[in-house]
């Protein structure tokens, strides 16, 4: 088998329902006025350490997604292509399209806010086990509870950290993990974690936030004035 060369493949995976977004397809949605997909694939693309970018979307969206590139001159996307129903669906897609590249970020289209710089620091500490995830430490308390609503225990906030993307991984991992996956899942990590493999967290950003509903659009537009530019 032909190893691959040292080159990073991003996914950014797009192609979600926006259940709770009122109507409103949120990778699409204006923030600032572009779409919230502009933003983070604008990020891979300035950032200098990033090949190649693979676009994942609705097929729906595939038109509307290719006219985005072409229009802000996204050299290093080298495919769009169509997800699946479930977002694991959507990353193998993303996968199926990488060309000799040996580490892959993968990132939610709906994360606007993701810097260049925090892409580094992804690829830096994946390079210590294989794989990296960006993450934040939890402010609030946690409660587990049962389906009765009774309170089972309160973990230390100490050990506890708030998952977020980009993910990094090394290609062969996450390949391997997607072969291997059983059951649905909302985290690359997790099944590599199921592969066997350690994956070591690093500092991502409370700005980094996840666009799921109305209200979180609105939190953006606030965010958008700070990194616009």
């Amino acid at each position: 088998m032909k190893k691959p060369i040292s080159k990073v493949c991003a996914i950014i995976v797009a192609a979600g329902a926006s259940r709770r977004m009122n109507g409103v397809d949120k990778v699409f949605a204006p923030l600032g006025g572009k779409p919230v997909l502009a933003w983070s694939v604008s990020a891979f693309q300035q950032c200098p350490s990033v090949d190649q970018i693979i676009i994942v979307v609705s097929r729906g969206n595939l038109e509307k997604a290719r006219q985005l590139v072409i229009r802000n001159m996204w050299t290093k996307v080298t495919q769009v292509c169509a997800g699946g129903k479930r977002r694991q669906d959507s990353v193998t897609a993303g996968l199926a399209e990488i060309v000799d590249c040996e580490w892959v970020i993968v990132h939610d289209g709906a994360r606007p806010f993701v810097t260049a710089e925090m892409l580094e620091q992804g690829l830096k500490t994946a390079k210590e086990t294989g794989a990296a995830v960006a993450a934040v430490p939890v402010t609030d308390t946690i409660k587990v509870a049962g389906e009765d609503m009774l309170v089972r225990e309160t973990p230390s906030r100490n050990s506890l950290w708030a998952a977020q993307t980009p993910q990094v991984f090394r290609h062969d991992i996450i390949t391997e993990a997607y072969r291997r996956a059983t059951g649905d899942v909302t985290d690359d990590a997790s099944l590599v974690e199921q592969a066997g493999y350690r994956v070591k967290l690093y500092t991502g950003s409370y700005d980094n936030i996840k666009i799921t509903t109305p209200g979180d659009l609105v939190l953006a537009e606030v965010l958008s004035n700070k990194y616009a530019g």
